[in-house]
């Protein structure tokens, strides 16, 4: 295994996975503030949500732009979600063989 492939499998891999899990936190958290079943007057819970969403808005606001929110949710996350799943199962795959 050379270099770049093993930077693909132990750096990209991950980071992909890492950025699905803050996806769906942000998510969560964002029903849980609308909701009002947390505060974001609590300094932990307002650093937590906005140290995710300075790492998700410049991947999300492209997708926010296109996609108009239905009934009032956002399905961004829908589809970041879905691309990178795609890109996780297929084009992480491809390209790790056709480096090596």
């Amino acid at each position: 295994m050379n270099l770049l492939q093993s930077i693909l499998v132990y750096f990209v891999g991950p980071a992909l996975s890492l950025l699905v899990f803050l996806i769906f936190a942000w998510v969560i958290m964002s029903w849980l503030v609308g909701f009002g079943l947390i505060n974001l007057r609590n300094p932990m819970v307002a650093q937590i949500y906005q140290g995710i969403n300075r790492i998700l808005t410049p991947i999300m606001a492209p997708f926010q732009r296109i996609i108009p929110p239905i009934g009032g949710m956002d399905l961004s996350p829908i589809v970041v979600l879905l691309l990178i799943q795609w890109a996780k199962g297929y084009v992480l795959p491809s390209l790790i063989n056709a480096v090596g």
